[in-house]
């Protein structure tokens, strides 16, 4: 009896594994897992032999042909033949062998034995198939050969595909794989799941009779049956059958609560046998265009706050993996952001899974970059997109195109293949009532703002490059675009650079001018500085709170800016901390710290969060407060100086030294505590200081930053135990400046100015030899520069930065060094000669490390900010920084020049420790 059961056991479990879908991977599932396959190709490198390749890939990544970028200048003939040999089991001589190509770049013939499969397939970025079952051997092995053309016969294709601005592979960069099924069976399903817990579920069957049964039982993802199956005879061997139920007391999906289903789908004969079952994840949800009011899932009005992600890694071209896909899912999320755009072609099937369970609002998208396919090829391509993907709940509209590459004559397809009726939008074109402009200027959203009709969210803005746009800018151009009484939100162009390591250049990346590097993050996934700028900006926990208020009693004005989550679900931890010295080696020291349980906020409302500070609180140096969502995982954190900038401790020597004062035709020398001064009597700036340990280069200052100062008269004289030395200036700015020496006391420097007008920056400045840099240390908002209009994304406290000649999108050692620092108390300036340090007294102080250079690919100045002509500045005000394709002052109130009022007066010390 026991050895019946286990028989029976074994024979059930076969039998059910015959009527799942099993599938036979020819290739290999990713870029990290590939199959050995020969290989030849026409032009290019190694090309005229027979060799081997591994597949999945894009064939230049491998050391094969040519590498183009924007259209097919060179080679444009390639062509690529494949050949690999495989088994099938005879068991399967009964049913439906299909073999899958999930991409082929960009047209397709294949060949089983010689034999064609059938037509050739054209269209770089979709999945296709064969039903190859007549012409495989199941005796023996099988040949499968395929011809992958970079060009298609067909010129639309071309035109759509191969003229854009973006990477042109060739290969077969997605898996490759055989589906084999019963001769009856589910084909495909299409499923649509309301937030009312309406579920419809249209499946497609092929050779079932009539008369047979369909079956779906809904699922928790842990396969718990939810509510009762449903089932409908097939009636029609030519039109969908449609299952329908209804379902209570589900959890929704949305990018806040990404709550996913399954659905378990049997194909029964009449008589109650099984022939076929398939499994599909979904998620209940609804997602609707409201005219001239926004964009609506499960009846919330939400606001994308997104990004165009091309499907791209620097080794391996267009073939990427799992976990790849995973982690960019992830660092999307990281920057508080909901949504992502397929630009400009449907991603790894991996992508929107993973998009489907960690929460990511999808527009997938037709290629067409600025041109459109046809109607006959583009018809097939359409419904391969949406066949494919229309059971993935972060989907909430199609794409059809890109600025200009729209066929208006597909548009009514995506209706036809997706049940749910999602809207079907043309980025960059006001259709369908939705406006989405690419590039707009502030003026325009501040115009549409006042006067459009249509849900407004531009699929293209803040066009990154050079660490221009992105976050530049965008504080003042989200404040606005919220303000639009339709605002759906926007998209940034774009997640990361489009570097590749060229194998025809000995792995160099190309970035391709400035076409490419347009990325939040570098080609392998490097975090700009823009990154924790929109992290702060679209953190759905907001504090605008910026100093600390004098009589902060702990508690902070808190707005919940979710679309489905209470803030009750979040957490919040708060910590006090002293910063170390110049001098110290030691990190900074934490001080009280605590946990908060989130507050009761719902979406849109505002209140108070109360953090219980001890009594001793002021003599903390800073304070954080972080806010975690119901994930656990980290939205942003504040800090916020809890002191004012300090003169450093004095020196306490026993006894004080005398004052030495020397005097020639052209310089000043003063020797104070061991320590050299020289100045330049023309000038009236210092020349030179010397220590006991080296000389120190430090010269051309204090200057005027942007003005020229002409020295009147240099005077200079003892009063008391000091030594003054005063330049007298003759200028418009009446630039005032007062050296004060005091033996066993650092130097002082007291300066004002004031200057009328639009000014780029303002401030003093000093020379110091670039060669000779080799860090920085300082305590103030870091670890990145900063911009007028890019202030956000920055944490105080005391960090240290090894030199870099980073130039952004063109190498990516991050942070940069070169550039503005905010908010800076002191900083210590290492160098190969002697570290020096120079202390603030006023809080909001810039920092000039340096000058940028500019980009080599740049082809305009929008992404250069001016600079003083010195190199280390202290200054009031500093440039802001434009984006591609415009000028910072396009860019809003931030991005605007300084405005000094008359008589207005800029005032500071600064200390100087050169031991």
């Amino acid at each position: 009896m026991k050895l019946f059961f286990m028989c029976a056991t074994v024979f059930l479990t076969l039998n059910l594994n015959a009527q799942e879908t099993q599938y036979q991977y020819l290739s290999g599932k990713d870029k990290d897992h590939t199959v050995t396959w020969d290989f030849f190709v026409n032009t290019g490198m190694k090309s005229g032999t027979w060799d081997k390749i591994q597949v999945p890939s894009n064939w230049e990544q491998q050391g094969f042909g040519t590498y183009n970028y924007y259209k097919d200048t060179q080679n444009p003939e390639e062509t690529g033949q494949y050949k690999y040999k495989f088994k099938v089991a005879k068991s399967n001589a009964d049913k439906e062998i299909f073999i899958v190509f999930e991409a082929a770049m960009t047209e397709a013939e294949v060949k089983i034995n010689g034999k064609s499969a059938g037509a050739i397939h054209q269209g770089g970025f979709y999945t296709f198939q064969y039903n190859i079952t007549p012409l495989l051997n199941f005796d023996g092995e099988n040949l499968l050969e395929v011809k992958v053309s970079k060009q298609s016969a067909d010129k639309s294709v071309n035109n759509a595909e191969r003229k854009a601005d973006f990477w042109l592979f060739g290969g077969l960069f997605r898996p490759v794989y055989l589906k084999i099924l019963p001769k009856a069976h589910v084909d495909r399903i299409a499923i649509d799941a309301k937030a009312n817990g309406s579920f419809n579920l249209d499946a497609y069957t092929e050779n079932a009779p009539l008369g047979s049964v369909l079956k779906a039982q809904v699922q928790k993802i842990s396969g718990e049956k939810v509510g009762l199956e449903i089932s409908s005879k097939i009636t029609s061997v030519e039109n969908a059958t449609k299952l329908k139920g209804q379902f209570k007391d589900i959890n929704l999906w949305n990018p806040e609560s990404p709550n996913l289903y399954q659905v378990v789908v049997s194909l029964s004969d009449a008589n109650g046998r099984l022939i076929h079952r398939m499994k599909q994840k979904f998620g209940f949800r609804t997602a609707e265009l409201r005219p001239h009011d926004g964009f609506y899932v499960n009846n919330k009005k939400v606001i994308f706050k997104g990004v165009n992600r091309h499907s791209e890694w620097p080794e391996s071209g267009r073939t990427l993996s799992k976990t790849l896909n995973v982690a960019d899912v992830k660092l999307i999320k990281e920057m508080n952001m909901n949504a992502v755009r397929m630009s400009h072609y449907p991603p790894d099937p991996s992508f929107l899974e993973a998009c489907d369970s960690l929460g990511l609002f999808v527009i997938n998208e037709l290629t067409g970059w600025q041109a459109k396919y046809d109607t006959e090829v583009g018809t097939k391509l359409v419904k391969e997109l949406v066949v494919r993907d229309v059971n993935h709940p972060s989907i909430v509209m199609w794409a059809n195109g890109n600025e200009g590459g729209f066929n208006y004559d597909l548009d009514y397809l995506y209706a036809k293949y997706d049940n749910q009726k999602r809207l079907v939008i043309h980025p960059w074109e006001r259709f369908n009532g939705t406006d989405t402009k690419h590039y707009p200027d502030y003026n325009y959203v501040v115009n549409t703002t006042l006067y459009g009709n249509d849900v407004f969210f531009p699929t293209e803005f803040m066009h990154g490059l050079h660490d221009g746009g992105h976050g530049a800018g965008l504080d003042d151009f989200w404040s606005m675009m919220m303000k639009h009484p339709y605002a759906a939100g926007g998209f940034l162009w774009s997640f990361a650079d489009e570097g590749v390591t060229r194998l025809d250049r000995n792995g160099q990346m190309d970035i391709q001018g400035n076409a490419a590097p347009d990325g939040i993050l570098g080609p392998h996934r490097e975090k700009e500085g823009s990154f924790y700028t929109i992290k702060e900006i679209w953190s759905p926990v907001q504090i605008a709170m910026k100093d600390l208020p004098a009589n902060f009693d702990g508690k902070v004005l808190v707005e919940n800016q979710y679309s489905f989550t209470n803030l009750n679900q979040c957490s919040f931890e708060w910590k006090l901390s002293n910063l170390p010295n110049p001098a110290a080696n030691n990190q900074q020291s934490l001080g009280a710290s605590g946990k908060i349980k989130g507050i009761t906020l719902s979406p849109g409302e505002k209140g108070f969060l109360s953090i219980p500070l001890p009594a001793n609180w002021k003599s903390s140096d800073v304070l954080y407060l972080t806010a975690f969502d119901a994930f656990k995982q980290e939205l942003f954190t504040w800090s916020w100086a809890i002191k004012m900038p300090a003169a450093p401790i004095t020196n306490t020597a026993n006894s004080k030294s005398k004052i030495n004062v020397s005097e020639t035709g052209k310089a000043l020398t003063l020797v104070v505590d061991g320590i050299s001064y020289q100045f330049d009597k023309k000038t009236g700036y210092i020349q030179n200081v010397k220590n006991i340990k080296s000389e120190i280069s430090i010269s051309g200052g204090p200057a005027l930053a942007g003005v020229k100062c002409e020295l009147k008269e240099f005077k200079h004289y003892a009063s008391g135990d000091d030594y003054i030395i005063e330049p007298i200036y003759n200028n418009e700015a009446k630039f005032k400046v007062k050296w004060i020496f005091s033996s066993g006391k650092t130097v002082k420097l007291d300066y004002e100015y004031s200057v009328s007008g639009e000014v780029d920056f303002m401030g003093i400045t000093f020379n110091y030899p670039e060669e000779n840099i080799t860090g920085m240390k300082w305590e103030g908002n870091g670890p990145y520069r900063v911009w007028k209009n890019r202030l956000k994304g920055t944490t105080f406290g005391v960090w240290n930065n090894d030199f870099n000649n980073t130039i952004t999108g063109e190498s990516w050692k991050y942070p940069e060094f070169k550039g503005y620092y905010s908010n800076v108390y002191w900083v210590t300036v290492k160098n190969k000669q002697s570290p020096f340090t120079i202390y603030t007294s006023k809080k909001g102080t810039f920092f000039q490390m340096l000058k940028p250079q500019k980009a080599a690919g740049a082809t305009n100045n929008n992404t250069t900010p001016a600079f003083p002509d010195g190199d280390l500045g202290f200054l009031d005000g500093i440039s802001a920084i434009g984006t591609k394709f415009q000028a910072a002052e396009k860019l809003g109130p931030q991005s605007q020049k300084n405005m000094q009022l008359n008589y207005s007066w800029n005032k500071g010390s600064l200390w100087f420790d050169f031991k």
